[in-house]
């Protein structure tokens, strides 16, 4: 059985359990380094025993036991320390010592089985005469598993950043979990300099402990001349290997051979660690050993090393091609890494192969024929996979060579180019550089040129017009016909679909339906999941949101099946868009956050997950976090977000604006972002900015301005089937005539803005927008409202509330109650929505305009209510809005308050909470 410390100590409790209770013999082995004498210091204190004396019999040291005739006067508990370093006449002693145990007795034996002269017996050669009475146990201490190793790690090492999973991982498996060489390797990386991290390699290259490396030269160097070369083969080859292995790398032949490692074996120099299988019991050491092997001598065993590893099946690529080149092999270092890269990428681990190229192209002195290779494979893992940091630098270093083909640096540069445009964001740069791209290659390789050209297709980055991108179309679809390559045909569509669904193409759907999802080869399958999450994005976009899932369930499982990780992940970000409009909120900050964890070393890739926090933050009233996550957290500059992303967080930084009454602001930013759009020539995109633009230009009073972007954006749609889009037009309609209303007092006309308000509505509720429809609901039920108020004074302002406006004239006298009460029940429903979405700062607005059109409640008295000891509800509103973050200004802008009232409103609710600053008042709330 595994032993433990608790096992091991009820083992023995049983001894003293009783006064006629028999005597109990435990036997522990363990090898070198598991603990066995820290395991006899927690018997030596078992609580069980507290009248019974301990005796230490420590073997092989002078001095280090006790004599023979005071053993057993009295109950004792006999600890024997390593009796593996017993000698014959020590160990006669002993078995004299243990044959005469009385009741109420025990004792603990400890040994490494792999140093016994005798395998198996303890306590030597000869049978020992065990007592009638007599329970003998025998217990085996284990290594420590990982989740031990890592209890102790963040012990030394401090449960910080340095304490990863992948460290814990390797030092699990270089130490082989053996508690001694654990500690030891961790003081060691805890003195490190520079700091460690907490990277595997880090923990491969910290070196061997020097008690674990005395302990296996000791053992190594113990055996003759003759035998050691197969224990030196066994440190070259650094992991378990067969018998026959072994000897072939020693170059001892069969029977020398295998008399060698019958010896490696009885001197513990090795050990079997499966069936079949031998190598170093902690395999930390081979490093040790493998350092005192003859220059010479540890070439020739790297060279055959690399020999061994290529007849396995399947071949270990990469630890071939490092065996080449420590035997200085470098022409087969150079094609083990080939193969290793391809084998890696074949089989979907891309990072593993992007990680091998970057390091092998990094190294000085390789032949350009082999970089013009090596390259090319970098650059389709690094484009296919998620990319490390390097890689770009590599890859632009690379197409500076003169010595590379031009066919090779033209791949190389349209690799480059797709690396800066979809993986980092750097979109002009990787425009400029894709067309270079097609240049070369369009007279030398047909095939790469129409990729070249159908990576110009791609509508998504500024810059470009659409018509720019449809003529690039027709350029791509011709080479990839010349070319007769499928997947590059593949490749064609699937980015025709992206850009015929990015401006509702009525053929767009029938183009999706040609793409071939049923393909066998890998090349084309992973082409059409591409063009399966395009349209899935496009669809996002368009307000097609009960498409969506059906599009990203078959692109994602083609993406898994064929192996392109970049796919699976930019589907990831259309699901987060998709759950933000359609009101799946619960615990959507969380996936967002994630996800941009998750793809930290690229936050290009998680660029619709900051944008979709953002949206979140502004809706719950957090502006400082809003606006941190809407400008990309400083990952990279948001004027290289994709445009309708782009558009989309523009659209929110100006609603931000205006609520903070910073209107000249709102309105330079709406410019700004609208020509990004116009010049882009997608319509469809303009319809999470188009309501806020019109609003900062309409309040800002530039009405012209606010005209041309409604007139531009309904002519830009034309008739096209964007549901999303239509919905975004009508309320910005609806944000127009409001406007010009208010500003020219004329509050007959507010209805009329109500009802196209109404329209907005009513087509979010088909798609279904849950947030937008009640935005819009809200505006329309705030027209009605203001075009009945007495006194001339509005409830409220235009599209998004954010400070009181006035009509010049008065409303008629005679309100028309009905029409008041309907819009006082719509905007009770608004708040209810919001609230049920988890939209605090809306549905605090909503409630605050109701209350300036309610009724006061029958039979109350007249005067305010009081709230000596509990908040009133002015001041819930106030003190939660605070907590959230915003300022004093921003709260009044919100409930149409003075600065001063809102300030009156935290000093109140934070002395009836007790909190000490509006930090805290977020937790006594």
């Amino acid at each position: 059985m595994i032993a433990t410390c608790g096992s091991a100590r009820r083992s023995l409790a049983r001894a003293f359990a009783a006064p006629d209770a028999g005597p109990v013999l435990l036997f522990v082995e363990g090898a070198a380094g598991l603990g066995k004498t820290h395991l006899l210091r927690e018997l030596a204190d078992l609580p069980e025993t507290p009248d019974v004396a301990r005796l230490w019999w420590r073997c092989g040291a002078q001095g280090g036991r006790p004599e023979e005739d005071e053993v057993w006067r009295e109950p004792a508990l006999l600890l024997v320390d390593d009796v593996h370093r017993a000698d014959e006449d020590e160990l006669r002693r002993l078995r004299r010592v243990l044959e005469g145990m009385e009741p109420g007795s025990a004792a603990a034996v400890t040994y490494r089985p792999e140093e016994l002269p005798v395998p198996g017996m303890p306590l030597g050669g000869s049978a020992m005469t065990y007592p009638f009475r007599l329970t003998v146990l025998r217990d085996r201490l284990a290594p420590w598993d990982e989740e031990r190793v890592r209890r102790i790690a963040e012990e030394v090492l401090g449960k910080d950043e340095s304490c990863t999973a992948e460290a814990v991982s390797a030092l699990r498996e270089r130490t082989g979990g053996v508690p001694r060489a654990v500690v030891d390797l961790l003081a060691m990386l805890r003195e490190q300099r520079p700091a460690f991290t907490g990277t595997a390699a880090e923990v491969a290259a910290a070196g061997v402990p020097a008690r674990l490396a005395e302990l296996v030269l000791s053992r190594t160097y113990a055996m003759s001349s003759a035998h050691r070369p197969l224990v030196w083969a066994a440190a070259v080859l650094d992991g378990p290997a067969a018998r026959d292995e072994l000897i072939g790398m020693s170059g001892l032949g069969a029977v020398p051979g295998s008399d060698a490692l019958l010896r490696a074996l009885e001197s513990a120099a090795l050990a079997e660690l499966g069936e079949g299988r031998y190598g170093f019991a902690v395999p930390l050491a081979a490093g040790a050993v493998r350092d005192t092997v003859p220059g010479p001598v540890r070439q020739d065993l790297h060279r055959r090393a690399a020999g061994v590893l290529s007849r396995r099946q399947p071949v270990p690529w990469a630890a071939v091609g490092a065996h080449h080149r420590a035997a200085g092999e470098y022409r087969g270092w150079l094609r083990a890494v080939e193969k290793a890269a391809e084998s890696a990428a074949a089989s979907g681990r891309h990072q593993e192969a992007i990680t091998l190229l970057e390091r092998t192209l990094a190294t000085p002195g390789i032949p350009p024929q082999a970089r013009a290779r090596l390259a090319p494979l970098l650059a389709r893992n690094a484009v296919t996979g998620l990319r490390s940091d390097q890689t770009v630098e590599v890859l632009a270093q690379i197409v500076r060579d003169a010595d590379l083909p031009p066919a090779v640096r033209g791949e190389l540069r349209l690799d480059l180019g797709l690396m800066l445009s979809n993986q980092m964001g750097r979109f002009a740069e990787g425009w400029r550089v894709l067309e270079v791209a097609a240049a070369e290659l369009r007279e030398v390789r047909s095939v790469l040129a129409a990729r070249a050209m159908a990576a110009l297709v791609t509508p998504y980055w500024p810059g470009a017009s659409l018509d720019v991108h449809r003529g690039w179309l027709v350029k791509a679809a011709a080479a990839a016909d010349d070319s007769g390559d499928d997947a590059m045909r593949t490749a064609v569509l699937a980015n025709h679909v992206g850009l015929a669904m990015s401006w509702a193409d009525p053929e767009a759907w029938d183009l999706v339906e040609r793409l071939p999802v049923q393909s066998t080869d890998p090349a084309c399958a992973r082409q059409a999941a591409r063009g399966l999450c395009n349209a899935a994005d496009s669809a996002v976009w368009l307000g097609f949101y009960r498409r969506v899932d059906g599009l990203l369930a078959e692109g994602r499982e083609l993406a898994t099946r064929s192996g392109a990780p970049y796919t699976e992940h930019s589907a990831s970000g259309t699901r987060l868009l998709q759950e933000w409009w359609t009101g799946q909120w619960l615990g959507l900050a969380k996936r967002c956050e994630d996800f941009v964890a998750d793809t930290a070393d690229m936050p290009f890739l998680a660029s619709d997950a900051y944008v979709v926090r953002g949206l979140l933050a502004v809706a719950q009233g957090d502006w400082v976090e809003a606006r941190a996550w809407l400008s990309q957290r400083g990952t990279f500059g948001t004027e290289n977000l994709p445009v309708p992303l782009g558009a989309t967080a523009a659209g929110a930084v100006i609603r931000l604006t205006l609520a903070r009454q910073e209107v000249a602001d709102a309105a330079e930013q709406a410019r700004a972002a609208w020509t990004v759009v116009a010049e882009k020539g997608v319509w469809p995109w303009a319809a999470e900015l188009a309501p806020w633009a019109v609003e900062a230009l309409a309040r800002a009073g530039d009405t012209d301005t606010a005209h041309a972007m409604v007139r531009d954006f309904a002519q830009g749609l034309g008739d096209a089937d964007a549901p999303a889009a239509r919905a975004a037009l009508a309320w910005s309609r609806a944000v127009l005539a409001e406007n010009e209303a208010l500003a020219e007092g004329r509050p007959d006309r507010l209805p009329a803005a109500a009802e196209t308000y109404r329209k907005a509505a009513a087509a979010y509720a088909k798609l279904p927008r849950p947030y937008s429809e009640a935005l819009t609901t809200e505006c329309a039920a705030r027209c009605v409202l203001a075009a009945h108020a007495v006194g001339g004074e509005a409830p409220a302002h235009s599209a998004d509330p954010a400070g009181p406006k006035t009509l010049a004239a008065s409303a008629s006298p005679a309100d028309d109650h009905a029409t008041t009460a309907s819009a006082i029940t719509e905007l009770e429903s608004c708040a209810q929505h919001f609230t049920d979405l988890g939209a605090v700062w809306d549905a605090t607005r909503a409630r605050a305009l109701l209350r300036t059109r309610q009724p006061a409640r029958k039979g109350r008295p007249p005067g305010r209510p009081s709230h000596s000891d509990q908040l009133s509800p002015r001041e819930a509103e106030v003190a939660q809005l605070a907590s959230s973050g915003l300022t004093n200004r921003e709260i009044a802008a919100t409930l149409h308050l003075s600065p001063r009232t809102v300030e009156q409103h935290i000093a109140g609710a934070m002395r009836k909470t007790g909190a000490l600053s509006r930090r805290d008042l977020a937790h006594r709330l």
